[in-house]
């Protein structure tokens, strides 16, 4: 079983930087492709970004790619999502999850094996 937590999210202004982070309990944290998806009040779940088990690999959004970069620490077992330039578009729950899948399949099919609860990031403009 993995859990997954995430942390960093906040209101900030149009034009700001805010670094989430998304802690993994579980040995096999590794092996596991991670993402972020966000959802905003009123729309379906989208894929913002996804990396490799070895982070060599990385996928963004159209809407995200130049602003935001996934990364991760595997001696951590944690994930960041750093956002640059964050507009009020951003504004939407933030989740993290983990698949036995690539970062690739994440992008394509939205889908992963499991779920943080979510972190509020709200861009006011």
């Amino acid at each position: 079983q993995v859990q997954l937590e995430e942390s960093g999210g906040g209101l900030v202004q149009a034009g700001d930087s805010l670094r989430l982070s998304c802690g993994a309990s579980g040995r096999t944290v590794s092996r596991l492709a991670m993402g972020w998806f966000r959802q905003a009040p009123g729309k379906e779940r989208e894929f913002v970004a996804a990396i490799s088990t070895s982070g060599a690999n990385t996928y963004y959004a159209d809407s995200v790619k130049g602003r935001f970069t996934v990364s991760r620490d595997n001696a951590k077992n944690t994930v960041y999502l750093q956002m640059n330039s964050l507009k009020a578009e951003d504004t939407a729950v933030y989740y993290c999850a983990a698949a036995w899948t690539t970062g690739y399949t994440m992008s394509v099919t939205l889908k992963g094996d499991y779920w943080g609860q979510g972190t509020q990031v709200t861009v006011s403009s």
